[in-house]
């Protein structure tokens, strides 16, 4: 504790038999004792040491005190832990567990960066360097899964999907989007799940202006990731689950060039709703008769004039009622290579896309990857990126906790019940002995995970 500070203590009369009296003078403790976790996940791993590894150095090697690794880990463990702004790094300067996190002593080791520190680390990211990141994310992802599954799936699912990251500030590129009625970015967030297992594991995070439409970068993206798991599962059936604002000619060329299965929802245009209008007569007929909401499926063979050839498009023709409110009709359209019927189509396969939303509510409300606040570009997008790095050692965690109380835990509940964790640190020569409270709520599925990540039971 540095000699000028002033302890702080409160005296509370009246709340117990005794008075009750709170000092903050413990100068070996933290509040992220349970963060040891997600050391353990990264170096199982080798996320933060392979993404830093990324990032080139221009500094005077003779006067560097930080080293780009550290710098990296300390954003991506902060944020993981809920400090998602740089601001943050002051008050974890001299946090025991945080240093611990970067390999040094937590007691006598040097303080971690300072928010300048961090501030010019942030903006010292190319292009270049930012490409190679994001590459490396989509591997480390994909090498975890091998791992994890033998090399064997029988199907892999691609969802992307854009989200809006409303700004501020003056920030470069954040621009005025209509839709949004806001200055903002547009992330692009890939997401890739196995078999029938129920979640989406992000595997990049790329951020856009504000002005992108919602294809922009998803060819280069879909390509990369589809080679990747090619080379990883030899044997698995790869499809790809898109929302209206993809369906375009180039992204159709692309997965037909790249023989991958697809859904991809189409918007609305006359040629579609005059085709659909004999299913929306069969559907609100069914909808009077019943007094509920009805929906009926059929199918077409649709050619835009952009498009070289019919693809077949899936029709939902929907009538939905509400109490108090009249009939409305709800087509929709979803283009497909798939040949099962288009009610299972629809329903089985496609309507599963919406969990994604879930995942993107995790990266707002968890680990808020909107926190893009910085002047530059390419500083903004190094912090999503550090997000989305966060994000991969917190389903890591999450995986991790497989039959257990937390296996679909939120990350807000996972860092509440696994991370913060109130610890004394206690320092020999030999050692470094981690007190917790022994009435800590959620022991038992943290040691599960702690024993899966290579802790042993002493």
């Amino acid at each position: 504790m540095p000699e000028d500070t002033t302890t702080q203590c409160w005296l509370f009369p009246g709340l117990s038999s005794r008075h009750v009296i709170a000092t903050f003078d413990e100068e070996r403790s933290s509040s992220d004792g349970g963060a040891i976790l997600l050391k353990a996940a990264d170096e199982r791993l080798g996320l933060t040491r392979t993404l830093a590894g990324c990032l080139s150095d221009e500094r005077d090697r003779d006067r560097i005190t930080h080293e780009l690794r550290e710098l990296f880990q300390q954003r991506v463990f902060g944020i993981a832990c809920g400090y998602p702004d740089g601001n943050d790094s002051g008050r974890l300067g001299e946090d025991p567990i945080h240093k611990m996190l970067l390999g040094r002593d937590p007691v006598e080791g040097e303080a971690l960066a300072s928010q300048p520190t961090i501030s010019r680390f942030e903006n010292s990211a190319s292009r270049r360097d930012l490409f190679r990141l994001g590459d490396d994310l989509a591997r480390c992802v994909v090498k975890r899964h091998r791992k994890r599954l033998r090399g064997r799936a029988r199907r892999i699912t691609i969802d992307l999907d854009q989200t809006a990251d409303l700004a501020h500030g003056d920030q470069q590129l954040a621009l005025f989007n209509g839709y949004y009625d806001n200055t903002c970015y547009l992330p692009l967030l890939g997401f890739v799940s196995f078999n029938d297992e129920p979640d989406q594991y992000l595997f990049t995070a790329l951020l856009r202006p504000g002005n992108s439409s919602d294809k922009r970068g998803a060819v280069g993206v879909l390509r990369r990731m589809i080679a990747y798991l090619r080379e990883a599962f030899a044997k698995a059936t790869i499809l790809v689950r898109l929302d209206a604002g993809f369906a375009g000619p180039e992204i159709f060329d692309c997965l037909e060039e790249e023989g991958v299965e697809y859904v991809v929802a189409m918007p609305k245009n006359a040629v579609l709703e005059r085709r659909a209008k004999r299913s929306l007569g069969t559907a609100s007929r069914l909808s009077r008769e019943s007094g509920q909401s009805e929906r009926v499926y059929t199918e077409t063979q649709y050619a835009a004039r952009t498009w070289p050839h019919r693809r077949r498009v899936l029709i939902k023709a929907e009538v939905t009622r509400h109490p108090g409110r009249e009939p409305k009709k709800n087509p929709r359209f979803v283009v497909t290579n798939l040949d099962q019927t288009p009610r299972w189509i629809y329903e089985k396969v496609y309507c599963k896309r919406g969990d994604v939303e879930n995942r993107i509510k995790e990266l707002h409300l968890g680990l808020e990857i909107d926190r893009t606040s910085c002047c530059r570009f390419f500083a903004n997008q190094l912090r999503v990126l550090m997000t989305a790095a966060a994000y991969v050692l917190m389903q890591e965690l999450r995986l991790q906790a497989a039959r257990t109380s937390l296996a679909r835990a939120q990350v807000w509940t996972l860092r509440d019940s696994l991370l913060k964790i109130a610890a004394h640190v206690v320092v020999s020569v030999r050692r470094v002995v981690l007190h917790l409270p022994a009435s800590f709520p959620f022991l038992d599925p943290w040691g599960r995970i702690a024993a899966r990540l290579g802790a042993q039971l002493v």
